[in-house]
């Protein structure tokens, strides 16, 4: 028995998603350009995506679900607007990127997702085969659902729906379900001659349009990446601690972004969407869980966060975060002890001198010796 695609994505509709559309189960058509990405050594460190077995499967998609016939795509918006713009760039404060300014939109995908599937399960009339992802698969999802049409690949590499922006979620069903139609892929990109994104990155992480190298994308380096960050990129980061929206608000297609209906989405303060860098700076265990537990910063932990927010620091220069800083030299995080020592430099100069030489007396990691003595040299 085949499903009606209309009747599923009505069904969508009625559970709250924005958009959605069907496509047969085959191979991404950007399949080889993504392996050459991965071959130039641009997804940074994050290795999984080079991994053999996750490469079989975007490769052959029966991989993860043997019989799979069906993907179904869905989108949920989540642009909400509401916090002024001298806020969000304020240098005291550390800006957060729109999609974590509420609740973790794992927690409403995932159960919307899996009742949608529960739903197809029922009206196919048998015990059907399924997954559900939402980014957690070994899917070119972006890809997959430019071939459902519901958007275009912009130079940015962000999904850009003509008519909503890029500022929404993408999830998808893998069944072993047939449908009795099939969507056409949209066009490949609009974005003709418009250079906007890639001229706007603070961090030229683009090197050529439609191609990211996440190792210079602020995005990457402050969520993925669990390292200290390259000194020559610190002063490129602005205040930006979570994430980073520049290529999607300079484009022009952004303002077509539709406001999410999802009210877990907004911000409930403007905490929440741009945080007092010196609240950050002071977060221990206790207090990072109290105020993230439940949105998606809190897969980063208090470290990386802390490590960014001392990064803005740096780049804010106030003398007001010195004395934070200092005491952060002597964290129980090596990451953040190398981060505070380069932000108290560029908060107070030579002054640090002194204080830089004691913790290299006394300090243990290599990787913060070396850039101590950098900054000391």
């Amino acid at each position: 028995m085949r499903v009606s695609a209309a009747a599923i994505k009505e069904q969508a509709a009625a559970m709250g998603f924005d958009v959605a559309g069907v496509i047969r189960a085959e191979p991404s058509p950007q399949l080889e350009a993504y392996l050459r990405w991965v071959e130039a050594g641009m997804q940074g460190e994050m290795g999984y995506m080079a991994r053999a077995d996750r490469v079989a499967r975007r490769r052959d998609l029966n991989v993860i679900l043997p019989g799979v016939q069906s993907m179904v795509v869905v989108g949920l918006d989540y642009a909400t607007g509401g916090i002024p713009q001298e806020v969000l760039e304020d240098r005291s404060r550390g800006r957060i990127a729109a999609y974590a300014w509420g609740v973790d939109y794992h927690d409403v995908m995932t159960p919307r997702l899996e009742a949608l599937a529960a739903w197809l399960q029922g009206v196919s009339g048998r015990q059907a085969q399924q997954r559900v992802y939402v980014d957690t698969g070994a899917i070119l999802e972006r890809s997959h659902a430019q071939q459902a049409g519901l958007g275009f690949t912009g130079k940015n590499t962000m999904l850009i729906h003509p008519r909503r922006g890029s500022q929404f979620f993408i999830g998808e069903i893998l069944t072993d379900v047939e449908f009795d139609g099939y969507d056409r892929a949209g066009r490949e990109t609009m974005c003709g001659r418009c250079t906007r994104c890639l001229s706007a990155c603070p961090t030229d992480a683009f090197p050529r349009p439609h191609v990211l190298d996440a190792r210079r994308c602020i995005s990457y380096l402050t969520i993925e990446y669990k390292g200290i960050i390259e000194r020559t990129l610190r002063p490129l980061m602005g205040n930006w601690v979570y994430g980073c929206d520049v290529c999607q608000e300079v484009c022009p297609f952004q303002r077509f972004a539709q406001a999410t209906r999802e009210s877990g989405f907004y911000a409930v303060d403007m905490e929440r969407a741009a945080p007092k860098l010196m609240d950050l700076l002071a977060l221990d265990e206790t207090g990072f869980r109290q105020r993230y537990y439940g949105s998606a910063i809190f897969r980063i932990k208090r470290e990386r966060l802390v490590r960014n927010a001392c990064v803005a620091a740096g780049n804010w220069g106030d003398e007001a975060a010195s004395g934070i800083l200092e005491r952060l030299l002597d964290d129980p995080s090596a990451m953040v002890r190398a981060h505070a020592a380069w932000a108290l430099q560029q908060v107070v100069g030579d002054r640090a001198r002194a204080r830089l030489m004691r913790r290299l007396d006394v300090e243990t990691d290599a990787a913060v010796r070396n850039d101590i003595a950098v900054l000391v040299d």
